[in-house]
């Protein structure tokens, strides 16, 4: 019913910077919470960066002052702007998304398919 798809990842020397975005389509009444996860070998996944329909956004600790979350929600779209990025950085990034669904007005969670940033030392 609803895709979420993720685009902007791809490998960067550290100090460098990369813009994801992820799109939601569907059956779409509306959109609450949007946010960022990430996952590296090895380690679970872990909350980067969220943000409100309202726009107050969330940051993970190690992320304060790098990243910044934003959103569109015209486009049923979330950014994540990565700046000042390090080999510690590295990891499946996945898009998450609470969704309003149009046929029953029922909040899902959704789930973005991943893109890979590889930050090089």
């Amino acid at each position: 019913q609803v895709q979420l798809v993720e685009f902007g990842g791809g490998l960067v020397p550290a100090g460098g910077s990369l813009r994801l975005s992820c799109t939601a389509s569907g059956s779409i009444f509306s959109i609450n919470a949007m946010a960022w996860y990430r996952q590296a070998p090895g380690r679970q996944r872990e909350l980067v960066a969220s943000i409100t329909s309202g726009g107050d956004a969330y940051y993970a600790d190690s992320v304060k002052g790098r990243f910044t979350i934003s959103r569109d929600n015209a486009k049923n779209t979330v950014y994540l702007q990565m700046n000042t990025l390090n080999p510690e950085d590295t990891a499946v990034y996945y898009c998450n998304a609470h969704v309003v669904v149009s046929s029953s007005l029922r909040i899902f969670n959704y789930w973005g398919q991943g893109t890979q940033v590889t930050v090089s030392s």
